[in-house]
């Protein structure tokens, strides 16, 4: 059956960022397919209340709290993982995302720390994750903002862009054992959006530059998610899926003048 290829019965899967929106329902989403999950994020309430939808779906939770800009924590979630479960089969990089800000605002500081953010910790996630995987996969969560262009949106493209290019070159290094692919997405309800979906006039705004007519939801994610981690995506590595409504620019204009 078809749909066995999306099955990950008794594989053991990472994701970061998990305590909201994409990172929870990807978590949940993994579990619902079969497999045991550990989620890390900075609250821990959060996590436990991922962990019980987890187990609602029959699977083992491991909850580890932690603020994962500390590159030792990030990498340490790997032999957490291959501890509790015996082995890791796949790695979701979720964790990520920076402020918008005007080009003289963006300090050197600033683009540093978002390529620390979005760039430097699924690196280090991943490089530690690799001695335990005997197969599996790598997904990266990067966004459209990584190919398309827009006033105050610099250094937040600039790093997706690079987690995109890293996505092809990790799995170029990782072949044939294992495949890394990233998901490019679109506007997506998360709390980081709560801006733009509490105001109707953004929201419309979003809404009518979108293709497809909506803002996505998180679960929108999860399921390309369970597409490229499970054996449905065994054929594919090195690959941006771009999960955006149809986007090709950004969906917010952010009103900036002309220097």
């Amino acid at each position: 059956m078809i749909l066995d290829r999306f099955r990950l019965t008794d594989r053991a899967a990472i994701v970061t960022g998990a305590g909201r929106g994409i990172g929870a329902a990807t978590a949940v989403a993994l579990a619902q397919a079969g497999a045991d999950v550990l989620v890390s994020a900075r609250s821990a309430d959060q996590l436990r209340e991922v962990a019980r939808e987890i187990e609602d779906a029959g699977r083992r939770a491991v909850v580890v709290p932690a603020d994962l800009t500390d590159l030792t924590a990030a990498a340490g979630l790997a032999a957490t993982a291959a501890e509790a479960f015996g082995r890791i089969d796949v790695v979701v990089n979720n964790v990520g995302g920076t402020l918008p800000q005007t080009f003289l605002d963006t300090t050197d500081e600033f683009l540093a720390e978002a390529f620390h953010f979005n760039v430097g910790i699924a690196h280090a996630l991943t490089r530690a994750a690799v001695p335990h995987m005997t197969e599996g996969a790598v997904v990266n969560i990067s966004s459209v903002m990584g190919r398309v262009t827009g006033r105050g949106f610099l250094a937040y493209g600039t790093v997706k862009a690079a987690l995109a290019h890293y996505t092809r070159m990790a799995a170029r290094d990782l072949a044939p054992r294992i495949r890394v692919n990233a998901i490019a997405a679109g506007a997506v309800a998360t709390s980081a959006l709560e801006i733009v979906t509490g105001n109707d006039e953004l929201r419309t705004a979003v809404e009518n530059n979108t293709p497809l007519g909506r803002i996505g939801d998180p679960e929108d994610i999860a399921a390309a998610v369970l597409y490229l981690a499970s054996p449905a995506g065994a054929f594919v590595t090195g690959r941006v899926l771009e999960v955006d409504g149809g986007t090709d620019q950004p969906t917010l204009d952010l009103g900036l003048p002309d220097l």
